[in-house]
Formats: structure tokens, sequence, C-alpha cells
């Protein structure tokens, strides 16, 4: 259970994504804001205080019983790039080289920046990425967890649903997903475009168990994820969230899936996310 101090520090900390990811794609005149404002916080509760991470790497006595993150939506990565920030992989002054030439900060997540497991950024294979990663944990009797954030337009992929077979068919319950519900994708609703709806009967179906939350309510975010990982089965959180959640214009509109605001948006933009 959180404490008043936790939300509130909590709180803190997914505003201070916020306003990074702003600034980073701002200034690389590049990226994708929509998607990684509704992840900010389901990534700052799950990394601050769900994960056992070892930013020191190889010299963590940890380091091997860490748990594993993938990000299947690669291209919300300043979000997770600002994350790994605050829990000090690499200074916080090395966001504003994201995307720039030569930085360990691409575009899509690379093995070049400290804290990122796999590199991603083709949608729909991250759950077989992470199923990989799973299964080999259970081998090697790791007590390990791992966790993918998914979007929901790249559930569309068929590459997805045949890891969500696989998972219970290896009793993968060290597999946790958490999925970005807001709805939009770059060509618009998802409804639209391909229907994913009863989402949560279906991946029932195949045998996962399945917790719908708020994807804006921290401590309902910290318990399911706390929750998921005493489940027998693998789990797959259905987070409903607001793309460009915390920047009114930017709230519910596709077109900010993956474009930089001009001067006078992103002034608007920080203005908001610092009253």
């Amino acid at each position: 259970m959180l404490t008043e101090n936790d939300i509130k520090e909590l709180e803190k900390l997914a505003n201070e994504n916020r306003q990074n990811v702003i600034k980073m794609v701002y200034n690389a005149k590049s990226g994708h804001i929509g998607g990684s404002l509704s992840a900010a916080d389901i990534v700052t509760v799950l990394f601050h205080k769900c994960m056992k991470t070892a930013p020191k790497c190889h010299e963590d006595k940890n380091y091997n019983i860490r748990d594993r993150f993938v990000l299947s939506k690669g291209h919300v990565s300043p979000v997770y790039y600002s994350v790994l920030a605050q829990l000090g992989f690499f200074p916080k002054e090395e966001l504003m080289t994201f995307r720039k030439l030569g930085t360990r900060l691409q575009g899509h997540p690379s093995l070049f920046c400290p804290g990122v497991e796999v590199c991603t950024g083709s949608l729909g294979q991250g759950l077989s990425i992470a199923c990989g990663m799973a299964i080999s944990l259970k081998l090697d009797k790791n007590p390990a967890h791992v966790f993918a954030l998914m979007g929901d337009g790249e559930l569309q992929e068929g590459n997805v649903w045949e890891a969500f077979m696989q998972a219970p068919q290896r009793n993968l319950n060290n597999l946790i997903v958490i999925i970005d519900r807001n709805r939009l994708q770059i060509d618009g609703c998802t409804e639209n475009i391909k229907a994913l709806d009863p989402l949560g009967a279906k991946l029932k179906a195949f045998n996962w168990d399945v917790i719908e939350i708020d994807g804006h309510n921290l401590q309902g975010i910290y318990d399911a994820i706390e929750k998921a990982k005493q489940n027998d089965k693998p789990t797959a959180i259905i987070a409903d969230t607001i793309k460009g959640k915390g920047v009114s214009f930017m709230e519910n509109n596709a077109g900010w899936h993956g474009k930089a605001p001009n001067k006078e948006e992103y002034e608007k933009a920080i203005e908001e996310l610092t009253k």
C-alpha cells in the first residue's frame, strides 16, 4: 500500500517525466509525445516502486535477479529515458541529447543506453521477446519478473496473439504485460481501425489473468502490479489512459502521436505542467 507521502512523491516524479518528454521532443524537433504522456504514470510507479532495478549494472550484487523491462511500444522512448535518468542510470543532462547524432538516447531504445534490456520499436514483437526472457528466467530458476509495456494499437499485429498463446502454455507467471489503452494510434481511434474490444474477455479466453485499471491512478497501478506478481498465470494489466495526458490541447488528440511542438505550443505545455 502506498502512503500519502509515496503518492505525493510519485506525482512529482510523473510530472517531471512529462515535462522531460515535452522538453526532449521539442529540443530534438521530433519524437512521440502522446503515448509517452499516457504512459508516464505507469512507468513512474513501475520503476520507482514495483521493479527490482540495478542502476550500477554488473557492479550491483543483485544484478542477475533484477526485473527485466521491455518497452514494446519503443517509440515512447522519451518517458523511458526520463525515468532511467531519475534512477541514476545516466545524468539527467543527457536527456537533451535525445535523437541527436551520436547520442545514446536513440529515437527507439537501443543497447547503447544504460538500463535498456533490448532494442525495440518494431511494433508487435516486444511481447515475444518478453516471453523468451521469461522462459529463460524460469529455466535458470531466477525469481525475477519480466514486465512488457505495450501500446493498444500494436495489439492489431498477429505476432502479438501468438505470444499471448505461448505465455500460458509455458506457465509464465513471471510475465506481466501492461497495456497502455489510450485508444488512439497514428491513424485515429483503435476501434475504428481494427477494433480490440472486448479486450479483457479476449485475453481471458487466452488463459491470461486480466486486471483492468485507471492508468492514471497511482495507487491503482501499484496495487495491480503487486497483485500480478503473486498470480499463478501470466497477467495482463489493461490500463485505461488518456493520450497526451497532462497537456490540455494534446489530450485525446491523435495528431500528437508523433510530432514536435512549436515554440508557442512548447511554452503552453510547460506552463500547464508547472502550475
